[in-house]
């Protein structure tokens, strides 16, 4: 298990992002109250859930433009 836990950790990238100190304050609160084990979990929650929600229509309109040229 750690191995696998080790290999899905680097298979991650890294990158920074700047938020309003009342967004993060509310992000600590999620994982205060036991919503979250981290802040980046919590955030990575939110992008999995930004992508679900609109990739499949941006992946659509990108299709439509690359067979249209």
């Amino acid at each position: 298990m750690t191995s696998v836990i080790h290999y899905v950790i680097n298979m991650m990238r890294r990158i920074t992002i700047r938020l309003p100190e009342q967004q993060v304050a509310t992000l600590e609160k999620l994982v205060a109250a036991g919503e979250f084990p981290t802040v980046s979990e919590a955030i990575r929650g939110a992008v999995r859930e930004l992508i679900q929600q609109r990739a499949p229509d941006v992946l659509a309109e990108s299709d439509k433009v690359t067979l249209s040229l």
